[in-house]
């Protein structure tokens, strides 16, 4: 395990302000990028390199000028993108200004057989994050509110000591950093470091999955 922490990702919300809005991640095990869009029930398409890629991707298919999506959605399809990429073992989706991997309903199905971490904050400073085995959660709560806490692992030996580690208050006060605490929880959760230099060098399959 890593000794990441919050101060470890203050740099994610300078590199990608879009993101830092609103975004979703989800790190799933021992599982290929495609058979990742295809749990998600994703219409496939293009490859990119680099997550300011999929921003870019992201805005046109969000202004509804992505060609691609043209063609492979019919006329009143209502879908997400989702960037997907493998780094460290693990399956990693991106979904800009989405929430599908904070879904138990759909993280359900991208956990058969394996281990998830996700992370998501909406534009309302809604957010969750979520660390499941096998279709059972292990760990579920509101970073701003890391002091309540669901799952079987909730209360568990250590798991308090490191919530404080990654930088999470859980006396009842908010923390500075909790978004960029739930990123440093990620990594120690995966030991998946991400950067701005391997998001940038990554490939990213894309996908449009169907919104529940």
């Amino acid at each position: 395990m890593t000794a990441a922490h919050a101060n470890d990702y203050t740099w994610f919300e300078q590199r990608y302000p879009v993101l830092g809005e609103a975004y979703c991640l989800t790190h799933v095990q021992d599982t290929a990028a495609d058979e990742l869009l295809r749990r998600f029930d994703a219409l496939t398409g293009r490859e990119v390199t680099g997550l300011d890629a999929v921003i870019a991707a992201w805005e046109t298919f969000d202004d509804g000028e992505d060609e691609e999506a043209q063609e492979l959605l019919g006329p009143d399809e209502e879908r997400l993108l989702v960037a997907v990429t493998e780094l460290d073992g693990w399956a990693l989706a991106v979904e800009p200004y989405g929430y599908l991997g904070s879904l138990s309903e759909v993280i359900s199905t991208l956990t058969e057989g394996t281990r998830l971490v996700s992370h998501f904050r909406s534009a309302h400073a809604v957010d969750h994050f979520n660390w499941w085995e096998r279709e059972s959660c292990r760990l579920q709560f509101e970073p701003l509110f890391a002091d309540q806490r669901h799952g079987t692992d909730a209360d568990a030996p250590g798991i308090p000591e490191l919530l404080t580690a990654c930088g999470f208050r859980l006396d009842g006060e908010r923390a500075d950093l909790h978004t960029e605490a739930a990123f440093a929880l990620a990594e120690r959760l995966t030991d998946v470091r991400l950067t701005p230099e391997r998001l940038e060098a990554a490939t990213f399959r894309l996908g449009y999955a169907p919104r529940p």
